[in-house]
C-alpha cells in the first residue's frame, strides 16, 4: 500500500468536536476500504492567506494514511461533497514522519519565547552611537530650488 499525508481545512464556524467527527468519518472510510490511519494532528484554527468561500480562517488537520489509491479516491470524493470541508490536499510520500510535524514543532518553538540573549537594553539613553543629530535637517527644510532660466533661442531648452 502507498503512504500519504492528507491535509484538510474545515470551516471556522465548526466546533472542535465537529472537526473530530470529520476525522473519524475519514478514518472509517479508509478502514472500510482496506487502509489504515497513522497519526492525526489537529493544528487548530489558523488564518488563511486568502479568502476561501468567504472564510478568512479555517481548522487545519494533518492525517498520515497507509492505504490503497482506491480508498483515498473514495475519501476525497466524500470530502468534495461535504460543505464543511473548504479544501483538501493529499500527497504521496516515501516515508511517514514519526514525530510531530513542522507546524507543531513551530508552535512549540513559539511557546518557549526563546529569542536569545538580548542583554540589558536599559532606557537607551541618548543613543550616543548615532552621533549628533541636531545638524540634520527634517522634511521640508531644504533650500528652495533655483528657478530654471528661460530658454532664449527659439524656445528650445
Amino acid at each position: 500500500m502507498a503512504l500519504y499525508e492528507h491535509l484538510f481545512i474545515a470551516r471556522p464556524d465548526l466546533t472542535s468536536q465537529q472537526v473530530e467527527a470529520l476525522n473519524e468519518q475519514f478514518k472509517t472510510t479508509i478502514a472500510n476500504l482496506g487502509g489504515s490511519v497513522g497519526k492525526v494532528e489537529y493544528w487548530g484554527v489558523k488564518s488563511l492567506a486568502y479568502r476561501i468561500k468567504k472564510n478568512r480562517k479555517a481548522h487545519f488537520t494533518l492525517i498520515n494514511v497507509d492505504a490503497p489509491p482506491a480508498a483515498l479516491a473514495e475519501a476525497e470524493r466524500q470530502w468534495s461533497i461535504s460543505e464543511d470541508i473548504l479544501r483538501f490536499l493529499t500527497i504521496r510520500v516515501e516515508a511517514l514522519e514519526d514525530g510531530p510535524s513542522a507546524m507543531l514543532r513551530k508552535r512549540d518553538d513559539d511557546d518557549r519565547g526563546d529569542r536569545g540573549d538580548r542583554g540589558d537594553r536599559g532606557d537607551r539613553g541618548d543613543r550616543g552611537d548615532r552621533g549628533d543629530r541636531s545638524d540634520r535637517r527634517g522634511p521640508g527644510s531644504r533650500p528652495p530650488r533655483p528657478r530654471r532660466e528661460e530658454a532664449t533661442e527659439g524656445g528650445h531648452i
